[in-house]
């Protein structure tokens, strides 16, 4: 069934039929890429100067244009801007509806440019933006790690390995593991935004144009380090939302992971910490429910961003050079990821402060599952004896304290000296809990001291 919609498209004079009504609906990218609208009006108003600055076009042309196209944009921000299915895109809904308003000039805006490097250039602009969005987010969540690092530095809970009680660490220690984790996504998104950052404007359909554009000055107008060197890449190239969803995956697992952890320590078998209430939901059918939705959700959103990433690798892994439908695909993805990390952020970085650290909790925590038994083991090595048989030595006490219902702190040195004689009164400076973490008083430690101190670098690196 052929399209009854009156509209002529741009490209229609090859054509002998009206587009069929499902093909018009199938194909169209309006429904999505009309976020793109304000990106979609700076490149064109950046193009139309360029056209005036080389000579293509005259002054009043180009205010006119202008003109027209802020008039646009106040339109789509009032909501006063109808979108048609039927002119297929952003690019075309905006350039008709401006032909409509200033006439012939409306037509010439298009000159030396294609869909193909126009739609490339509004994604960066709008991935630029975007990723400084993010950036400042997770700034914002980086920082609130570093307030609950710095006022839990002493905070002493169990570290773990395997989910099993490993050695003594502090609360505070905890957090600077997770700052160290998404410093890193920062500076991926960082780096990234340097290659998101070159214009593809001016490539036009894949071959470049005869028009004498001038591609520097446009760039300089629109904010991009450089002009892409090569027409074909610059109108096929999608390496920039890959990576940056590839980056924003990781990010995600992070998060996932700290999720993870949220969860256990939420649930009444830890009780390490309590979430705020705003953050939570409660049980349809059990009223004593707590529910930690907020780590779930976002525990739950990292597939959904990880799917993202592998339907993007897998769109351009077959494309041949240059520009194909194909590329309509990139956007629903990217957008997704954009809007998946932004609001996990959010939340995020409102949820942390809010968290309440139940420390007497994890303290009783570590002091089950003997994770002072490496420091007996250390004290031993320091009196001499070879770390295999201090080992095997406090691997005996372990087996005692079992045994016995008892931790090594709470055993009397006679109990102790019958596993080592090289065992004295001082082991006990080490056998407790803050003994321990104040022993680890190097660089990257656990010590209190040396949390407060990590927390003073990264306020500085942030």
């Amino acid at each position: 069934m052929a399209s009854d919609n009156s509209i002529d498209k741009p490209w229609a004079g090859r054509f002998t039929e009206a587009t069929d009504a499902f093909v018009e609906a199938f194909t169209a990218s309006v429904s999505f890429d009309k976020r793109l609208y304000r990106h979609d009006i700076t490149g064109s108003i950046a193009h139309a100067r360029m056209l005036a600055h080389v000579g293509v076009l005259r002054e009043d042309e180009c205010q006119a244009i202008v003109d027209g196209l802020q008039d646009i944009l106040r339109d789509i921000e009032r909501g006063d801007f109808t979108w048609s299915v039927a002119l297929e895109d952003v690019h075309m809904n905006i350039e008709t509806r401006l032909t409509e308003r200033i006439g012939i000039a409306g037509k010439k805006l298009h000159t030396g440019r294609s869909r193909n490097d126009q739609v490339a250039t509004d994604i960066r602009l709008y991935l630029r933006d975007e990723i400084d969005a993010i950036t400042a987010e997770l700034t914002r969540l980086m920082t609130a790690l570093l307030d609950m690092a710095e006022r839990e530095a002493d905070a002493i809970m169990p570290g773990f390995t395997h989910l099993q009680v490993a050695q003594p660490v502090t609360f505070g220690h905890h957090m600077m593991a997770w700052f160290e984790m998404l410093l890193r996504d920062r500076a991926r998104l960082r780096d990234c935004r340097q290659r998101v950052n070159v214009m593809p404007l001016g490539a036009a359909a894949l071959a470049g144009t005869s028009y004498p554009i001038d591609r520097a000055y446009t760039a300089q107008l629109l904010g991009f380090d450089a002009a892409a060197e090569n027409s074909l890449d610059a109108v096929s190239d999608r390496d920039f939302a890959i990576e940056f969803t590839a980056s924003a995956a990781l990010l995600m697992t992070h998060l996932s992971r700290c999720s993870e952890e949220l969860i256990l320590w939420a649930s009444p078998q830890f009780g390490f910490v309590d979430l705020p209430d705003r953050f939570c939901t409660g049980s349809s059918i059990m009223p004593q429910k707590k529910n930690p939705d907020v780590p779930e959700l976002v525990r739950g959103k990292t597939g959904r961003v990880t799917g993202n990433l592998i339907a993007l690798l897998t769109l351009m892994k077959s494309q041949p050079l240059a520009y194909n439908k194909d590329n309509q695909e990139d956007k629903e993805p990217l957008f997704d990821t954009i809007d998946t990390v932004r609001g996990s952020l959010k939340v995020y970085a409102g949820m942390i402060p809010a968290l309440q650290v139940k420390r007497d909790n994890m303290r009783q925590a570590a002091l089950r599952g003997f994770s002072t038994a490496t420091d007996l083991a250390d004290y031993l090595v320091r009196r001499g004896v070879a770390f295999r048989n201090a080992h095997e030595i406090v691997g005996k006490a372990v087996r005692h304290g079992i045994e016995t219902g008892k931790d090594l702190a709470q055993m009397t040195l006679e109990e102790l000296r019958q596993f080592s004689v090289a065992i004295e009164q001082d082991v006990f400076e080490v056998l407790t809990l803050e003994g321990s973490v104040a022993s680890r008083n190097h660089l990257g430690g656990t010590a209190p001291d040396q949390v407060r101190a990590a927390v003073a670098r990264a306020r500085g690196r942030v």
